[in-house]
């Protein structure tokens, strides 16, 4: 079965084709730095992570972009507030950015910044103003929607009755209250660069297209991001980007879903965002990855305790499974791969790959994960196991996790003195019937974070 993206353009499943055999160009529109990243931020990460994770282990090589926008009017007002400037203020956000996604085990982009490819914008801005699709009006720059008849094929809305139906406060600078800013005059005080149009900073939509231009090329295989990005700003990308080049910015366009916090959209008039730093104090950021991947990336996902703690349980039963393997590797003997296990990874792994390859069903990647945990579970019950059905067992996991990032490999601890002599003291209860005291150390543990189990080859312990 071959690679199959769900391209929001054509509202489809196509089979992935990409332009250079082998290789992946990929563009995500990354966060406004002025405070630290949300829960609806961090899905995208995490999704398209997953997709680069995927496309690699597929056997492509990818270059894939997440860009930080560190100067827009949340940046200058933030400055304002905290009495910084926009690059300190940018800086202090960015470093936050990369500890919190670190976390969450997203890795592998590069992060252009919007002022680090000024020259690039005011070029970009140049050429479309050469062609008649921008105009310069009191030192802002716009872009000519009229010019662009497409403008409305990323988000599939009839864009005059859209404009319509908003409230647009009259602007005598543009031609039609349709038109977007590309650049922007700067106010007194504000962070601006020079340019043809005087001192300003770029508008919002250019800055991607501009570095997707200058790193990846003028078409690319991918542009991703949130369903909310599609109007306008993706809209306005694939204008400039397609009105200057005559040719598309990105053959495929992924959007994943919305986020619901507790059943309701989130938003700032409810006051229900939250961001991921203070997520992690209380959901392992493992638990939180596993909770992003658990519903398919163009589905509507709710957070919610129960969400979480239907995540975390899922989570458990993979990670409890792999305790067992390494558990019982301890004191095992030689001997062949057992051929019902062998079959059983097998259609795992088929299973796996057949549904990443499906629009990447994590969903339904992870079922296939889970059906591996059946088939080891039930050999692992048996008395007589082999090595070599155990290492093929934890390899076949390893790949999947290579792709979804959800079970962390974790280095063995020693227990401390104290924790080695409740366990004895356990035992030593548990023997002389004194029930009460065995469960009662064994709830001490448990706050300790020691997980214990009795199995037929005797007592063992685990970290949560």
């Amino acid at each position: 079965m071959a690679l199959k993206i769900y391209n929001t353009v054509t509202r489809s499943k196509e089979t992935f084709v990409p332009i250079e055999p082998g290789k992946v160009k990929m563009y995500v529109c990354g966060p406004t730095v002025y405070d630290y990243i949300h829960i609806g931020n961090a899905r995208p990460l995490i999704v398209f992570d997953v997709v680069r994770r995927y496309l690699i282990y597929s056997g492509y090589d990818v270059q894939y972009l997440v860009n930080f926008t560190d100067v827009d009017d949340k940046l200058i007002r933030k400055a304002a507030e905290l009495g910084s400037t926009v690059p300190e203020v940018a800086d202090k956000f960015i470093e936050a950015f990369m500890e919190d996604v670190g976390l969450i085990g997203v890795d592998g982009a590069q992060h252009p910044r919007v002022t680090e490819n000024i020259p690039e914008i005011i070029s970009f801005i140049a050429e479309l103003t050469e062609k008649g699709f921008a105009y310069e009006s009191g030192g802002d720059v716009y872009f000519r929607i009229s010019r662009f008849p497409e403008y409305g094929k990323v988000s599939h809305q009839n864009i005059e009755e859209l404009q319509a139906g908003i409230r647009v406060e009259v602007d005598e600078r543009k031609e039609d209250p349709r038109d977007f800013a590309l650049w922007k005059k700067a106010k007194p005080g504000e962070i601006s660069w020079a340019s043809p149009w005087g001192e300003g900073r770029p508008g919002w939509h250019i800055e991607c297209s501009a570095m997707a231009k200058k790193y990846l090329g003028e078409t690319i295989d991918i542009h991703g991001g949130g369903q909310d990005l599609q109007f306008p700003h993706h809209e306005c990308e694939v204008a400039q980007s397609e009105a200057l080049h005559g040719k598309p910015l990105a053959n495929y366009w992924m959007h994943n879903g919305y986020l619901n916090i507790n059943n309701e959209k989130m938003s700032k008039s409810l006051g229900n965002g939250l961001n991921v730093r203070e997520i992690l104090k209380e959901v392992k950021p493992e638990v939180f990855r596993f909770f992003m991947l658990a519903t398919q990336y163009r589905h509507p996902l709710n957070y919610s305790d129960e969400t979480i703690l239907q995540a975390e349980a899922g989570l458990e039963r993979i990670n409890t499974c792999l305790a067992n393997i390494d558990y019982r590797l301890k004191n095992v003997r030689d001997g062949e791969v057992d051929e019902t296990l062998a079959g059983a990874i097998k259609q795992a792994r088929e299973d796996f790959v057949n549904k990443m390859d499906d629009d990447f069903n994590t969903a339904d990647a992870i079922t296939a994960m889970f059906d591996l945990v059946t088939a080891v579970n039930r050999y692992l019950q048996s008395a007589d196991v082999t090595a070599a059905s155990l290492e093929l067992a934890k390899q076949h996991f390893a790949e999947m996790n290579q792709v979804l990032g959800i079970a962390r490999e974790r280095q063995e601890e020693l227990l401390d003195e104290e924790i080695e002599q409740l366990i004895q003291e356990r035992t030593e209860a548990r023997k002389a019937k004194n029930w009460a005291r065995a469960d009662e150390i064994r709830d001490l543990l448990t706050e300790r974070e020691i997980v214990l189990e009795d199995t037929p080859q005797g007592i063992r312990w685990r970290r949560k």
